[in-house]
């Protein structure tokens, strides 16, 4: 397939979705509405704890974080991914390139830490009952936002320098939707090792280790929660946990699939990879707001009050 933009020495190529090029108008549309549904599900959770002051609580600051998040992610590759689609418009210069590879790679990791935090928040309110409004105060909440946001940043700023100090050949097609960290090194002259090492090494300590630290919180709670001698209580705990351990597995399961596909995957189907690829940017923040609104009753209460005002 040609395509209409010509590459200049400091653009690049994003092909869509390879493979299914003819299709990509049509599959365009159940991407616009997943977007416009986790653009108006975000921002009315965030808009609704704003405004409702029994929702703030710590819960629900970390859920507020988690939001913001996710509309950064979605907003840093749906528009550009809707534009290659309907417009046909492949082409991004370096500076954009390089600035959503940024938001998309350092924000998952800030949403990995956001995750971690609030399995700690469940962990203190159902083990620590009596030490939980004196542990997680207001100062506490914020430098724990701060620390997942610093570390994020930080994890992936070395890496995003690498990248944009490579030299690249012809012709720079990205054989993917967005700015993927390794579709991007793939169009590198030279060596490119220790770019690949970093993103791997940094994406498997800081994942893995998230990952194991909500693991043993869940464990933990589990084992409280077994302990409670209320069969109301304990179906009230398992709620509370299941939206979350929900929200943990939509995260990492697609986004693992396709961070370790792009390294070693070559016998998965390109087309296959960069649709999960894209899914896990809109998926998430789609559902999240779904299931924290609609298993919160106060959340529910309040918006279906918003909508019949």
């Amino acid at each position: 397939m040609s395509y209409p933009n010509h590459c200049s020495p400091s653009s690049f190529i994003l092909t869509g979705i390879p493979g299914l090029e003819d299709a990509q108008f049509c599959i365009a549309f159940p991407f616009c509405t997943m977007y416009f549904m986790a653009v108006l599900g975000n921002i009315t959770l965030l808009l609704v704890i704003r405004t409702d002051l029994s929702l703030h609580l710590p819960m629900f600051y970390f859920l507020s974080m988690l939001a913001a998040i996710d509309l950064i992610l979605t907003t840093s590759t749906m528009p550009k991914l809707l534009s290659i689609f309907w417009f046909r418009s492949h082409k991004i210069n370096l500076e954009g390139c390089v600035a959503q590879m940024f938001f998309i790679h350092s924000f998952s990791m800030v949403e990995s830490g956001v995750l971690l935090t609030m399995a700690f928040d469940r962990y203190l309110a159902i083990c620590k009952p009596l030490r939980y409004s004196t542990i997680l105060t207001g100062p506490i909440i914020t430098k724990l936002g701060l620390s997942a946001t610093v570390r994020g940043i930080a994890v992936v700023t070395p890496g995003i320098c690498m990248v944009a100090n490579l030299s690249y050949c012809s012709p720079r097609v990205i054989h993917h939707s967005y700015c993927e960290h390794m579709s991007v090194v793939k169009l590198a002259c030279g060596d490119t090792r220790p770019n690949s090492i970093y993103g791997i090494t940094a994406a498997t300590v800081v994942v893995g280790s998230d990952s194991i630290l909500i693991a043993v919180s869940y464990m933990l709670i589990l084992k409280e929660v077994m302990c409670l001698s209320s069969r109301e209580a304990r179906l009230k705990s398992f709620g509370t946990c299941g939206s979350h351990i929900g929200v943990i597995l939509l995260f990492y399961t697609p986004g693992l699939f396709s961070f370790y596909t792009q390294r070693w995957g070559r016998s998965i189907p390109s087309h296959l990879h960069i649709l999960m690829a894209d899914l896990y940017l809109l998926v998430p923040p789609m559902l999240n707001p779904l299931i924290y609104g609609m298993r919160t009753k106060v959340i529910r209460e309040r918006v279906l009050s918003l909508l019949w005002q």
